[in-house]
């Protein structure tokens, strides 16, 4: 539902009023308040999110409870294809943000048409548009809230060409349900000053967590739009671990080979936990303040690692949080820190939409030409655990181109372990990693 807010302005002369006149208008001024602010209210069915440059409600669809669930069921499915991808590919330590990625590309998408769509909406399990535009625009407001005991953040730009021509429909869109901001560059004239811009405003949104995100020479004369999106996230954990408690101890790389790394620990009588045991892994959820989000820990049995990652999806993952159950537990986790980089062209490619990529790409929906593909997908993420707490932190750039009494159970992550980040409401995987060496 969209409505236009008359603002009325009265000049008021309080000298010339008594009393009772005086009362009537104020009173009569607060009602309409009052209305303006309730037809705004139901305008937007959620909470705006924090960004000030925007005016207006976010969305001019109904934003359905089942439409955001729909959406988030969209990015968990392409959170685990992707690390079905990278378990495969990476060697070592893997970590992004599924819904950073998920948003850069579906701003994109909005522009795709015919085969181009086809793909893309196959890659990242798309519904149509109003539940899609009502799903994301859903997700943003839970995100972007203010008076929390932590802090979420997600914010969307994208940047076209100075005097390029795109379609006003494409702009409303990202506008309208993204809530993105729109800020033209020169490209052409000075495509290292565009790329610094862009990069900063990553850094700003990141709180400095995402640095470069793109790279020298990668924006060039050619270039015609960046999308982005950055997320940021830090939270300290309902109950902190001691910092006086932690030591070195190993961490077991394989059989052969171990490092020394920081070992924290919760031996505490309050060391209470949502906790599985299962056939051959554990499960432990750590809750972070305000218990609206959470680090899911998933911990193979030794020797398993490999079989319980090949055999990692979202149904395991759902059934993982079906078994978990408060349980006093002796907590042992390695305090590290993360950081990685990402050029995703041949990964997406290989997930299912080469054609965005080609001479062959259509985003006729953004200029009404089929004059644009892909350069490059670039996405960097951080994160660092510690005993306070976590900070996490990603970014995506899209470059287009024209052309117990009883003994508590030990839950000791000593070994190789995968570990998401989510959104306990929603059910949003907000990041996701595996560690195979903290140090």
């Amino acid at each position: 539902m969209s409505c236009d807010i008359i603002i009325v302005v009265i000049n008021l002369s309080i000298m010339k009023l008594n009393g009772k006149s005086l009362i009537i208008v104020l009173m009569l001024a607060v009602l309409t308040a009052a209305a303006i602010w309730l037809v705004h209210y139901w305008s937007t069915e959620a909470p705006l999110g924090p960004d000030e440059d925007l005016t207006g409600p976010i969305s001019d669809v109904e934003i359905k409870p089942q439409d955001v669930q729909e959406m988030v069921a969209s990015n968990n499915r392409f959170a685990l294809d992707l690390y079905s991808l990278y378990r495969e590919r990476e060697e070592g330590n893997i970590f992004y943000s599924p819904y950073s990625l998920l948003t850069a590309l579906t701003m994109t998408y909005e522009g795709a048409r015919g085969q181009t769509a086809e793909e893309m909406a196959s890659v990242f399990y798309l519904p149509d548009d109003q539940i899609r535009w009502g799903g994301m625009a859903g997700l943003y407001n839970t995100f972007n809230q203010n008076d929390r005991e932590y802090a979420l953040d997600t914010a969307n730009a994208i940047w076209p060409a100075t005097n390029y021509h795109f379609l006003d429909d494409y702009f409303s869109i990202i506008e309208r349900y993204y809530r993105g901001r729109i800020e033209s560059l020169d490209y052409p004239a000075d495509p290292e000053g565009s790329r610094l811009t862009i990069n900063q405003w990553v850094e700003d949104q990141t709180r400095d967590k995402i640095k470069d995100l793109i790279p020298a020479g990668l924006i060039d004369p050619l270039t015609r739009l960046v999308l982005t999106n950055a997320i940021y996230f830090k939270g300290q954990w309902l109950t902190e671990f001691d910092q006086d408690l932690t030591e070195d101890a190993p961490f077991y790389l394989n059989d052969d080979q171990t490092v020394t790394v920081p070992m924290m620990r919760r031996t505490d009588d309050e060391a209470i936990f949502d906790y599985a045991r299962l056939d051959d892994l554990e499960v432990l959820s750590l809750p972070y303040r305000g218990e609206e989000v959470a680090m899911t820990i998933i911990l193979p049995d030794q020797d398993k690692f490999e079989a319980v990652e090949a055999s990692l999806d979202l149904d395991k993952i759902n059934y993982y949080r079906s078994q978990l159950e408060p349980q006093r537990i002796d907590l042992y986790l390695p305090r590290f820190k993360i950081e990685t980089k990402y050029f995703m062209n041949e990964d997406l490619a290989d997930l299912g939409m080469p054609s965005a990529f080609s001479a062959e790409a259509d985003f006729s929906g953004m200029t009404g030409n089929r004059d644009l593909f892909i350069s490059a997908v670039i996405h960097q993420a951080f994160a660092e655990v510690n005993e306070e707490g976590t900070e996490a932190a990603a970014a995506t750039a899209v470059v287009m181109l024209e052309s117990a009494a009883i003994m508590s159970p030990v839950f000791r992550v000593d070994r190789p372990f995968i570990f998401l980040i989510e959104h306990l409401e929603s059910g949003t995987i907000l990041f996701m990693g595996r560690v195979s060496n903290p140090s």
